[in-house]
Parts: C-alpha cells; structure tokens; sequence
C-alpha cells in the first residue's frame, strides 16, 4: 500500500492528535505499550522455555549418551561382544561401557545418598570441561581417587584431599551375616555439569574401581551408545534392540526423559497461546482508539471528501494510522525482549532482592541459571502475528471513516 505526500501527512496528523485530542493520545499511547509488552513477553517467554529444553537435552544427553544398553538383572557380562557389536551398527559415532549405582557417602558423620558412575578413562575426561576443581587424570584405574558433583561436595562439606567413603550395602557374606562395604576414595576433582540433581549425587571413578566396589566381577551395568543423530535414535537402535532381545533392553534418551519433554512441550504451547491473548488485547486497544478518532475527525473527513480525497484515499490514512501505532510497539517489544534475555540473570538476582525470594531454585528447576534459546522463526512468527493482527484492528474504523457521506456531515454546519 503506497502512500501519497497528501495521504501521509494527514496520517502523521491524525497519529498525534491536538490539545482537544488528549483522551484519544491517551489510548492510542496505551496501545503501543500494551503491543510492546505483549510482543517482549512472547519473545522473553519462548526463548527461555527453548532455553531450558536445549539445555536440558544438551547437558542430559551430553552426560547419559543418546541411548543405554542395559542387561536384565543389572550385569552385563559377555559386555565386550556386545559392545563391539554396537559400536559396528551404522550411526552409531561411539559406544562406552558404564558402570552405575545408587549407594550411600558419608564424610564427617554426614550420610548422602550419591550415584556412582564407573566409566573408562575417555569418558572420565569428557568432563574436563565441566570441571571447576583439581584433576581429573587422577582419577584412574586403583588409584583410588574420585571425582564429585560441585553441589554434593558443599552439602557434605567436602574439598579435594578430603576422603568420602562410599558404602555398598550388600557387601560380602560372612558367618555373622552380611558386612556391608565400605572403601574410601580422596577426593581428586569437583566437576559441576548445571543439572542439580547430577550435581549433587555424582561420584566418578576409574570403571576398575567401580567393579571392586560392587563386587562385580568382569561384568559391568550398561553400555552408552552415542549416535549421529539424536532425533533418530530409535531407527538406529532399532537393529540392535532387535538381536538383543531377551538378553538386554535399550532404551533412548527419549524414553528415559519422555515425561520432562513432553510437560515442557505442552507448556511451551500453553504459554505461546496464553501470551497471544495479551498481544490479541492490546489490538483491542488499536481498534477503540480509532474508531474514537473517526469518531473526532468525522467533520474533517467530510471536508477532505469535499476537497478530492477519495475513499481510498481516507481508508489508506486510518489503516497507516493503526497500523503504524501496531509496528511500533511490535518493534519496542524487540528490543525489549532482547534486552531483558541479555541481562536475564541480573533481572532474576534483581527480582530476588526485591521480593526477598528465591526465584530460580536449583533443585526444582534442573539447571542452575536461567536459560535462554532464541529460534528466528518464532521471533519471525510472533513478528507477523502482531503486525497482522494490528493490521486487521484497522480495517473497521478506516472502512467506518471512508464511508463517511461529506453532504450528510456538512448539511448543517
């Protein structure tokens, strides 16, 4: 829709109302900023809940592997056949052997339940970017060195050097019953991965070691598969799950996590369409205010008709009018949107002293800060629905105003 010299200088005109005109300011002022919160809300909003489910799946996925290979009964113990089997399936990029057990810790009279990972030496350095303390090489085959989770150190009261001892309650049998066994590793390393829970019950140890504390022999829990493409894993684990039947079971991170995504997909949809409404309110606004303004400017309409300005002309000038009124606030609510996730964790602290709350729990929320994903094509989508929606408010005032008979207006002035 081109506008002519003529039509855009009555449209600029008519978006900043005169003195007598104050009220009609007033609303079209409330519109833009209604516009604005809705669309920063809608960008805040997604972004952070596309944050917190890449998050999750980064860091889950990245620790856990894409798939588990696990025996019945726990043990697997022709595991080497197997594994070499896995690692030969087409997509798979990498397959570990991993030991994994809930067990008990205690340091200084304090008792945890934590999970002890067994893992081989490339595994264990997989987490060299996670570690915040000490050195990971130490943690090796009989060296009996561990490493921790950051959050499980600072509830036992832990620091490298220290020595946690780790309790396996089915220990070995003896005429008196069974003695549960207990081994005590130092502490070589404290890792922090950003997922509570992993953060606070982690112990990892060299796979050897593992193997003597649980008594286990050769034999080990499961296998970690890694695959090419995590959105497919059940295609490619699809073979193995196939010639393995009765011996183990394999299970893929969608399977494991299948509750945790699909409540964070339902309340990504849930939220979208809830935000919608305020955007969709806020239009609302953009059509009251110019049907007051055809309302106002019904004489000055009938003198425009009188001086040439066709219909076209006149529904031209109210469509720009709203519509700009729309644009704008869609733009501000950009800006704001981006500016609030840049400094997301500073508003969050802010929020917290203000209220004297604790906002972002850890231990309810997963991850340990709040998350942030920005996908164009929603920031796109929300984008266009804002300016459509603008656009739509439009049409009845400026239909109103175009049809508006100058002879009928005029009559009796």
């Amino acid at each position: 829709m081109i506008l002519s010299p003529f039509e855009w200088t009555i449209a600029k005109r008519y978006m900043l109302p005169g003195k007598g005109e104050r009220f009609i300011a007033l609303v079209a002022g409330i519109s833009l900023v209604a516009v604005m919160l809705g669309v920063a809300a809608l960008v805040i909003v997604m972004s952070v809940m596309n944050g917190f489910r890449a998050e999750l799946m980064d860091k889950i996925v990245g620790l856990n592997g894409h798939a588990i290979v696990q025996a019945y009964g726990g043990k697997l113990d022709n595991w080497r056949d197997v594994l070499e089997e896995v690692r030969e399936t087409d997509g798979v990029t990498r397959a570990s052997p991993l030991i994994e057990q809930p067990l008990l810790a205690t340091f200084n009279g304090r008792v945890e339940a934590v999970l002890v990972r067994g893992n081989e030496p490339d595994d264990i350095a997989r987490l060299a970017d996670k570690n915040v303390m000490g050195d990971l090489s130490r943690v090796r085959a009989g060296s009996n060195t561990v490493a921790i989770g950051a959050r499980l150190a600072q509830t036992l009261g832990m620091r490298l050097g220290d020595t946690i001892t780790i309790i396996n309650p089915q220990g070995r049998t003896t005429p008196f019953g069974t003695v549960p066994r207990e081994i005590g590793y130092e502490i070589g390393a404290i890792f922090e991965i950003g997922i509570y829970d992993y953060d606070n019950s982690f112990v990892v140890m060299a796979m050897e070691d593992a193997q003597t504390l649980l008594l286990s022999g050769d034999s080990i829990g499961m296998i970690e598969v890694l695959t090419e493409d995590p959105d497919t894993v059940e295609d490619t684990m699809a073979p193995i799950a196939q010639r393995l039947a009765g011996r183990a079971v394999v299970s893929d991170w969608k399977t494991i996590n299948a509750s945790l995504f699909e409540a964070l997909a339902v309340e990504r949809v849930a939220m979208f369409v809830v935000l919608s409404i305020i955007v969709l309110v806020a239009v609302f606004n953009i059509l009251s205010s110019l049907i007051m303004l055809v309302r106002a400017k019904t004489r000055d309409i009938a003198i425009l008709r009188t001086m040439g300005a066709t219909r076209r002309s006149i529904l031209k000038i109210f469509v720009t009018a709203g519509f700009l009124i729309g644009a704008m606030g869609t733009m501000a609510g950009l800006l704001l949107g981006f500016v609030a996730l840049e400094f997301r964790q500073s508003v969050v602290r802010a929020m917290e002293l203000f209220t004297g709350q604790e906002l972002w729990d850890p231990s309810i929320r997963f991850l340990t800060e709040l998350p942030a994903r920005t996908d164009p094509a929603e920031v796109t989508v929300i984008v266009v629905m804002a300016l459509v929606l603008s656009f739509l408010a439009t049409l009845y005032p400026a239909f109103k105003a175009a049809s508006t008979d100058p002879v009928q207006v005029l009559r009796y002035e």
